[in-house]
C-alpha cells in the first residue's frame, strides 16, 4: 500500500481511508504492507496515531517547505506534486520490500500523485498486479472555461499519469458514481470491468460510543461543520448571505443559533466574509483537534452540515459517512443532482438545499431547524448506516485483492 495520506501526518480524510483498510484487511485474508513518506515530510503531525500494518517510511522533502527560497521554489520540483522527490526513495524501498515479503499486489492511492509514479514504477519492475485508488479526480474537464487543474503543464502531468493508470493497472477504484462515469469517458480504452466502486466510510472506533454531553447556552441551535471548507468547492458565501438576511430579519440570533467551523484550513478568508456579511456573532472558527474529539462533538452538535458545490457533483466528502454513523440531523446545502445528495436521498434524508441559491440556503435551514427542535429531522436507518462501515469498505476491497491476485496466478 503507497499512501502519503498516513499516520503521522495530521489531518485529512485520505488518512482515515487507508488506515481504515490497513486496520481491516487482516480479517479478509490480506496483511497490509504500507510505504509512506518519513514524518519530516508533513507540516501538521500527530504522533499519537497508531500505524496497523507493518511500515516502512522513507525521505520526502516537501518542495514549498525544504526546497524554497525566500518563499519560491521551481516550480519543475513540485511535479505531479510537491513530495515528487519521494520517488526516489520510495522505489528502492519498495523493491526491497517485494523482495522481503513477496506481496500479491500492489495498491496506490491519490492524492498525492507521487503515490501512483512509485506504483507505476515498482508495477513495472515487478510485474505485480496494481490497483489505483482514485479517492479524488485527477482531471475534470467538464468546464472549458475551468478545467481542473488550472495550470496546463500540471494538467498534462496528469493526463500521462492516467493514461499510465489505463495501460497498467489491474483495477481502478473510485469513490462515487459519477467518478466512474467520469473516468469512462476519460479513458475509454479502459473496459467498464475494471472500474469499482469503493466508498468512503466510518470507522467503528469507540469515540462513537455512548452518548456525548452538549456544551453552550440551552436553548442555542449548535449546527456544525467539520472539516475543510474549499473556496471553490465548498463556498458558503450564499449560506452567509441567507444568515445575514435571516439575522436581519430577527429569525436568528445569537441566543438561538450557532454555527460552528472546525478545521476549515481557510480560517483567514472565512473570517473577512464574516466581516462583510455582519455575521460575527452567529458564526465561530475553531481549529483542528483530533479525530476522536471531532466525532464526539459531531455526536453532541443539534445538527451537522454539509457543504459541496455543483463543480465536485461526482464526489462525497468524506464526512458524509461519519455525519451518518454520528446518528445526528443533516443538512446538505449541494447541489440536488449529484451525488452527495443522491446518497443522502438513499438513506432517507431529504434536508437538502442548493448551495448555489442564497433564498435557497434560507429556505434549506429554517426548514431543518423546525424539523430538527421538533425531534422528527430524518435520520438514516441503522441497516442503512451498516452499509457505510470501513469494514464494509474493506470487504468490497479484500475481494478486489482476491480477484486481482487470483487473476495474475492463473
Amino acid at each position: 500500500m503507497i499512501a502519503y495520506h498516513f499516520p503521522p501526518l495530521a489531518g485529512g480524510s485520505g488518512i482515515l481511508r487507508t488506515v481504515g483498510f490497513a486496520r481491516h484487511l487482516p480479517a479478509c485474508g490480506w496483511q497490509p504492507l504500507v510505504l509512506s513518506p518519513s514524518a519530516s515530510a508533513y507540516a501538521q503531525r500527530d504522533d499519537a496515531q497508531l500505524a496497523p500494518a507493518t511500515v516502512r517510511r522513507t525521505v520526502a522533502l516537501d518542495a514549498a517547505r525544504h526546497l524554497a527560497i525566500a518563499g519560491r521554489y521551481p516550480r519543475c520540483l513540485a511535479l505531479p506534486d510537491r513530495w515528487s522527490s519521494w520517488w526516489l526513495s520510495a522505489v528502492p524501498a519498495g523493491l526491497r520490500m517485494i523482495r522481503l515479503y513477496r506481496p500479491d499486489a500492489i495498491w496506490s492511492t491519490y492524492p498525492i500523485a507521487t503515490a501512483h509514479l512509485i506504483a507505476i514504477t515498482l508495477q513495472k519492475l515487478s510485474g505485480l498486479p496494481w490497483i489505483a485508488d482514485q479517492r479524488d479526480p485527477m482531471l475534470d474537464d467538464s468546464d472549458p472555461l475551468a478545467p481542473y487543474p488550472p495550470e496546463a503543464r500540471l494538467r498534462r502531468v496528469h493526463a500521462w499519469i492516467e493514461q499510465r493508470i489505463a495501460a497498467r493497472s489491474a483495477a481502478i477504484v473510485c469513490t462515487t458514481p459519477g467518478a466512474i462515469a467520469a473516468h469512462e469517458r476519460r479513458l475509454a480504452q479502459v473496459g467498464r470491468a475494471r472500474f469499482h466502486l469503493i466508498e468512503n466510510g466510518y470507522d467503528d472506533g469507540h469515540e462513537h460510543d455512548g452518548a456525548t454531553e452538549r456544551t453552550g447556552p440551552r436553548g442555542r441551535f449548535l449546527l456544525l461543520h467539520s472539516g475543510v471548507i474549499y473556496p471553490s468547492e465548498r463556498d458558503p458565501q450564499a449560506l452567509f448571505q441567507a444568515l445575514a438576511r435571516l439575522r436581519q430579519d430577527g429569525v436568528l440570533h445569537a441566543r438561538n443559533f450557532q454555527l460552528v467551523l472546525r478545521a476549515t484550513g481557510h480560517d483567514a478568508w472565512l473570517a473577512s466574509l464574516l466581516v462583510k456579511y455582519g455575521i460575527l456573532d452567529l458564526v465561530r472558527l475553531e481549529p483542528l483537534q483530533p479525530h476522536g474529539a471531532a466525532l464526539r462533538e459531531m455526536q453532541a452538535a443539534d445538527g451537522l452540515l454539509l457543504l459541496q458545490a455543483a463543480n465536485c457533483n461526482a464526489q462525497i466528502p468524506a464526512k458524509l459517512y461519519e455525519y451518518l454513523r454520528c446518528g445526528r440531523p443533516i443538512l446538505a446545502l449541494t447541489d440536488l443532482a449529484g451525488d452527495s445528495a443522491a446518497t443522502l436521498r438513499h438513506c432517507g434524508i431529504d434536508t437538502i438545499g442548493q448551495l448555489a441559491s442564497s433564498s435557497d440556503c434560507a429556505h434549506a435551514l429554517l426548514r431543518f431547524l423546525a424539523l430538527a427542535r421538533q425531534g422528527r429531522a430524518p435520520l438514516a436507518s441503522p441497516a442503512a448506516v451498516a452499509l457505510q462501515s470501513r469494514q464494509a469498505r474493506s470487504n468490497a476491497l479484500a475481494q478486489l485483492l482476491d480477484q486481482v491476485s487470483h487473476r495474475r496466478s492463473a
